[in-house]
């Protein structure tokens, strides 16, 4: 699968080190930045990473910052993303099979990497149900249309 990642400061160390946990999983790896811990705003690195989604050139995208609330926030502004904040694996699991998620998001001082780990592998191998949920998501695209 292609990634695409972004951080700002507060996530940049858990953004490192999930880049070498997806290349160990297999992943092909696009990292959006941001390259430091030197502070620094996280709105255009997220949505270029959801941008990257949306575009085709990544299959999934993840976002890490302090809390991963405000990446979570600046990715679900662009068009077609479905970003979503999964600090635990239930939300992950069911961020996927009930809402297709296709961006992550994180907060590097909430979870611990090991957990992020876990989170991560957990997002990326749940499967999206359909089926009921699929009315939701339409009429979640029909909002962004009315935009």
């Amino acid at each position: 699968m292609r990634i695409a990642i972004g951080a700002d400061h507060a996530g940049f160390a858990l953004k490192q080190h999930l880049i070498d946990t997806l290349g160990r999983l297999g992943h092909a790896v696009d990292d959006r930045g941001t390259h430091s811990e030197a502070s620094v705003d996280y709105p255009p690195i997220c949505a270029d990473v959801a941008r990257r989604v949306v575009s085709g050139a990544a299959d999934r995208g993840i976002v890490v910052g302090g809390s991963g609330q405000g990446e979570q926030i600046a990715a679900n502004k662009i068009h077609g993303i479905r970003a979503a904040l999964c600090n635990d694996l239930y939300t992950a699991r069911m961020s996927r099979e009930h809402n297709d998620a296709n961006v992550l998001s994180m907060g590097g001082r909430i979870v611990a990497s090991g957990l992020a780990d876990e989170i991560v592998t957990l997002w990326l191998s749940t499967g999206y149900e359909g089926g009921r949920h699929q009315r939701r998501l339409d009429q979640i695209s029909a909002l962004e249309r009315e935009t």
